[in-house]
């Protein structure tokens, strides 16, 4: 679970980036299980999109473990009518964006590997301090438990 002061910080980078990608119709930040964490997604069923791009990932993941690309990055998908690109977002979750067809797709890159980097940081810092169940203080910082597979091979790179 993350605090309401995490998810407003997720929900504010979301709305930041669409300002900053003006072709972007669409954000969303999700946990590799399919589960949402945060969006900007007018229009669209969050719950649907983030089911989905785990759904996604995961077909992904297999794909580059299988061919020897190592570690999946990011996932880009174009239709008729736009795009919708997935990034790392930290060990488990990822950040979904849907764009125009007319977007600068080096742009979107560029943005939502940024976006995906700080989003990640935010979670998995928040997933660190989370405090035990039925505790009112945070506990001991814990040890990171182990990504699923899907996070694992998930790498954020914001220097490719």
């Amino acid at each position: 679970m993350v605090a309401e002061d995490d998810l407003r910080t997720v929900v504010e980078e979301l709305r930041r980036l669409r300002t900053r990608v003006p072709q972007l119709t669409g954000a969303l930040a999700a946990g590799v299980d399919g589960l949402v964490v945060a969006h900007d997604t007018p229009g669209v069923d969050p719950e649907g999109l983030a089911a989905l791009t785990a759904a996604a990932l995961g077909v992904a993941v297999r794909t580059t473990d299988h061919t020897g690309h190592g570690g999946l990055r990011e996932l880009l998908v174009r239709g008729d009518r736009g795009y919708v690109a997935t990034y790392a977002a930290g060990r488990t979750a990822v950040l979904t964006l849907l764009a125009q067809d007319r977007v600068n797709v080096g742009r979107l890159h560029l943005e939502g590997r940024r976006a995906g980097a700080r989003i990640g940081e935010l979670l998995d810092a928040a997933e660190a301090v989370r405090p035990l169940p039925g505790t009112a203080a945070p506990a001991r910082p814990r040890t990171p438990r182990a990504p699923r597979a899907t996070a694992a091979e998930a790498h954020t790179a914001t220097d490719s």
